[in-house]
């Protein structure tokens, strides 16, 4: 008896809220979606940029670092590996992807 009354006396309130309230209520969750867009997901994708920008500018010659540490010097290209050469007569192959940094020339000796 008394749940009825109450719901029956809450119920034109909640009818008259005006637009400007909902907005203000869901300002909070816009303004974190910004914030997680600017300080998460537009500098990895600045860097997932770089990194195919590097990719994509590998050279024979290059001297690089993989994923694994390993230093070697680009022997030769493929479309999605590359041959390296990480001592005199010793050469893998290893995906594009996994090259990190390519570094200045004359590093490996």
């Amino acid at each position: 008896m008394f749940i009825s009354s109450a719901f029956a006396q809450t119920a034109p309130a909640a009818a008259g809220g005006d637009m400007q309230s909902s907005l203000m209520s869901m300002l909070p969750l816009v303004l974190m979606f910004v914030v997680l867009y600017f300080v998460m997901i537009r500098p990895q994708m600045k860097k997932q940029k770089e990194h195919r920008a590097m990719i994509d500018a590998l050279a024979k010659g290059d001297e690089v670092v993989i994923a694994g540490g390993v230093l070697g010097k680009v022997s030769n290209m493929g479309d999605s590996y590359v041959g390296l050469e990480v001592a005199s007569g010793v050469e893998i192959q290893v995906q594009r992807s996994t090259v990190v940094q390519v570094l200045p020339k004359g590093t490996i000796k």
